[in-house]
């Protein structure tokens, strides 16, 4: 556990400028990557604020769990773009800016005046980044994406079910892996930048992406044409396949190759079950999953966890216990390489941060902004983009902009 740092390393992004206009989860924790890589990343807020500022257990303080989540490393200004000296404001702002990121529905920035080529026209050289739901040539288009629409429509329920009813999973899995694919998209697309001095429109959507997702071994049979079986991968797809009982919790267990199957076989004194046709190589015991898996249960069940996992270490078979949320506060692994991170905020008291996952031996990230209050950094910000004092005051005092500070 470390206290979380104010003035730490750079980061690979530093020096790259962020005008983020996204909201709830996708986008934000697509720009916290960013900001964690050392990008400036300006969170361009109305004067309602991020809907998600008050999603937590109260009292929320308009920076409820949520937010802290994926906000980190932001500063945050208030701009009413439908009024026009906000988005004239955001114009000022882009001329200085390296990417311009938002998740709102095509036609909704278009009609703000600030779809690609209005941002180009400004700066040629940013990078312009519209994450959606769906893309834009295709019947489902104007269809709302949230991340359980998604995961009905992306077959991700559907495989959760496993042949059974439809089950979303237990996270906003989606949007988060939509978002490590935004971050993804804005940091290639400023590499195309550094080589060939050009910014560039950029489209992420969740459906295909998704899709794209879902389909790596799930596409299965459907990989050929003819299909030589139907989609679905069936090993993951077995209704056996979860953490497996032992006599005092549960275990995640995953033999795979001969030798592994060999181990537990013979660790558990069931030697024999090798020359059993259905386990006796891979391809026997996948078309054999569900026999197979039911058999594992019933040995696990013989022994508690720390036994299996001694023994089971022991013969380099890949297994580790089934931690909770609790247990993750005080894993002893997080805690020797120092990944949670707490800070003091002056409002809300002590913090506890994840901590940064990716790992740089020259210009590694930090965490140098807690999540900010909203409008915290308007007058700094439209200061640095060149507004007088009294020009701010007449934003604050027109509505127009925010001083949380």
């Amino acid at each position: 556990m470390s206290e979380a740092v104010a003035d730490a390393s750079s980061g690979p992004l530093h020096g790259i400028r962020v005008l983020d206009l996204t909201t709830i989860i996708l986008g934000p924790f697509a720009t916290q990557i960013l900001g964690d890589m050392g990008a400036d990343v300006i969170k361009v807020e109305s004067p309602d604020g991020d809907a998600v500022r008050d999603v937590g257990p109260p009292p929320a303080q308009d920076r409820a769990s949520v937010f802290l989540g994926s906000n980190r490393n932001k500063r945050s200004l208030v701009l009413d773009l439908k009024r026009a000296a906000g988005r004239e404001a955001l114009l000022r702002l882009a001329r200085g800016a390296d990417v311009f990121v938002h998740n709102m529905r095509p036609q909704a920035v278009d009609r703000l005046g600030l779809g690609y080529a209005a941002l180009c026209e400004v700066n040629p050289r940013i990078v312009f980044c519209g994450a959606y739901g769906f893309r834009r040539n295709g019947p489902y288009a104007n269809k709302p994406a949230y991340d359980d629409m998604i995961q009905a429509a992306s077959g991700l329920a559907a495989l959760q079910g496993a042949g059974g009813p439809p089950r979303y999973v237990s996270s906003s899995i989606c949007d988060k892996i939509t978002a490590q694919a935004v971050a993804h998209a804005i940091t290639l697309a400023l590499f195309h930048r550094e080589r060939h001095g050009e910014g560039q429109a950029v489209s992420v959507t969740m459906f295909e992406h998704m899709v794209a997702f879902n389909m790596v071994e799930h596409l299965y049979g459907q990989s050929y044409v003819p299909p030589r079986t139907k989609v679905g991968y069936t090993r993951t797809l077995s209704e056996h396949r979860r953490p497996f009982r032992t006599l005092d919790g549960y275990i995640g267990v995953l033999p795979y190759n001969d030798r592994q199957w060999r181990a537990v076989f013979d660790i558990a004194g069931r030697a024999h079950l090798m020359q059993d046709l259905r386990f006796a190589d891979l391809s026997s015991r996948h078309a054999n999953i569900d026999a197979l898996y039911e058999t594992l249960a019933a040995i696990l069940a013989t022994r508690s966890t720390a036994e299996w996992l001694d023994e089971l270490d022991a013969g380099n078979v890949p297994a580790m216990a089934v931690l909770s949320g609790e247990d993750l506060m005080d894993d002893p692994h997080l805690a020797a390489v120092d990944f949670w991170q707490f800070a003091e905020d002056p409002q809300l008291g002590r913090l506890r941060l994840p901590g940064i996952p990716m790992q740089f031996s020259a210009s590694p990230g930090s965490i140098r902004r807690l999540p900010p209050k909203l409008g915290e950094h308007s007058v700094q910000v439209l200061a640095e983009a060149g507004y007088a004092r009294a020009e701010i005051d007449a934003l604050l005092a027109d509505g127009i902009s925010l001083d949380g500070a």
